[in-house]
């Protein structure tokens, strides 16, 4: 069956975006965690599992996804900086083509610690925007939900405030009258949270509830581009019992150190303890998304839009999760951090399912991968490669290189080595050839400098590649 026969109509796509999962956390790689929803997905589908970001932090990374475009082109490479309202994003793209867009969930296209959640948002090319960017801490579509299901619920939604929104609000002599427990700044990496109320009011719960009820509000013959965002498995880990009590952390892996970081490791605070307290907290958050994305393919079916929907799930970066000793994200982007779950299912259109593809491709694909689905014409400005011969059953012929920026520097993943480049000339060369945790800067070594040299010259040409000038009215 061609999957363009216009007989057939134009696909649907559905974007499952989570925050911060990093690549390994699916039990399809042998993980502990349990996520059959995101198994059968991979299981039908396409598994990208060498697919890296464009940013090892939130807002640089989701506005690149989302513009099929570098952060260095955009000129967003750190955190704090608000999207122009004039960005194209694929969602513009595709409204132009009659489809009805929506994302319901995160989007982070603005600083949310500085600012009213309540008041006017940039559409960025959404019909249908229902954000929260954090779960429970500001006035937003989320807690007006739970308020309008279970009033007494919201007193009990926060885990506290965010370090930068504390500061912003007693500087600005702000107060929402949200309940926020402790008497300061929360702390993220202290392990996992028993979520207070019914389990059907997380935050996880609240993205998958109002995509179904935007999925059921569409037209048969209305072509959607949708969105469901999660802000999990992102700490503070605010997980209902029922999904922690899925694991024992006694038993949960700890990660591999080095004899020296596990030298160190008594006076950086990261015991093994917390690290496997950290670990429930992020496996559980992950088994409640997978349930909640399984009520939305669930839905698709009901609907009848399943064999259309092009279902793509990525996240926005990955999780050290104690790797090296380290939580959360950054500096110097390697695997854990910038290498996420990329999965593709399109019942009608995707060839040979269960396949995984172990190329190197980026989040910028994405863009370019659906708009060839969808038989749009790729903008110019796009400067990421479509994945679309992949879900077709082909091969994908390209040099394997994925560049990951911010301010100050890049980090460059190719097959055999980490890459990395300051803003000062000096450079980190790591061989990840067997083992892509190894912090061991072979920089120097003769036996690596063949390979420091041809990845230096991909990175020039990559830059050349991806340069994208103003159009020229005339010769001169």
């Amino acid at each position: 069956m061609n999957p363009n026969d216009v007989n057939e109509g134009r696909p649907d796509v559905l974007i499952v975006y989570t925050d911060q999962w990093r690549w390994d956390a699916i039990g399809v790689l042998g993980s502990p965690v349990r996520t059959p929803v995101f198994d059968g997905v991979a299981a039908a589908g396409v598994h990208f599992d060498h697919a890296f970001v464009q940013s090892p932090v939130c807002m640089p990374s989701r506005v690149s996804m989302l513009t099929g475009r570098y952060p260095s082109d955009l000129g967003i490479t750190h955190m704090g900086v608000p999207v122009p309202e004039e960005t194209e994003t694929i969602a513009t793209v595709v409204r132009r083509r009659g489809y009805r867009t929506a994302n319901i969930g995160k989007l982070h296209f603005l600083p949310h610690a500085n600012r009213d959640h309540a008041s006017p948002h940039p559409s960025y090319g959404f019909d249908v925007l229902a954000l929260s960017d954090e779960p429970g801490p500001y006035e937003d579509d989320y807690r007006a939900w739970v308020r309008s299901v279970d009033p007494k619920a919201a007193e009990r939604l926060s885990t506290g405030l965010p370090p930068a929104a504390e500061v912003w609000r007693e500087t600005m002599g702000l107060d929402d009258g949200i309940t926020h427990p402790g008497g300061g700044a929360r702390e993220d990496f202290v392990g996992a949270h028993e979520f207070g109320a019914d389990a059907a009011l997380t935050h996880t719960a609240w993205v998958a509830t109002r995509t179904i009820e935007h999925l059921e509000s569409l037209a048969d013959d209305q072509p959607a581009f949708t969105i469901a965002s999660f802000f999990s498995p992102h700490a503070p880990f605010n997980v209902p019992r029922e999904y922690l009590d899925l694991y024992d952390p006694a038993t949960l892996p700890l990660p591999e150190l080095s004899d020296q970081e596990r030298a160190a490791q008594p006076g950086s605070g990261v015991t093994d303890e917390r690290i496997r307290s950290v670990r429930h907290g992020y496996f559980a958050a992950l088994s409640e998304i997978d349930h909640h994305v399984g009520r939305i393919l669930d839905t698709l079916e009901r609907l009848g839009r399943a064999d259309r929907t092009v279902v793509v799930v990525v996240s926005d970066h990955g999780e050290w999760l104690g790797d090296h000793l380290r939580f959360a994200k950054g500096y110097p982007a390697d695997d854990p951090v910038s290498r996420v779950p990329l999965l593709v299912r399109w019942p009608r259109g995707l060839v040979a399912p269960g396949r995984r593809v172990s190329t190197i491709v980026e989040a910028v694909d994405v863009m370019p991968t659906l708009l060839d689905a969808l038989a749009i014409p790729v903008p110019l400005s796009v400067q990421g490669r479509s994945l679309f011969s992949a879900v077709r059953g082909g091969e994908l012929d390209r040099v394997e290189l994925a560049l990951t920026e911010h301010h100050g520097w890049r980090s460059v993943r190719t097959p055999t080595h980490r890459y990395v480049v300051h803003a000062d000339g000096s450079e980190r060369l790591f061989d990840v050839s067997e083992n892509p945790l190894s912090e061991v800067d072979v920089v120097e070594a003769p036996e690596h400098q063949a390979a420091l040299a041809e990845i230096r010259r991909l990175v020039l040409q990559r830059v050349l590649e991806i340069e994208r000038p103003l159009p020229r009215t005339w010769p001169y």
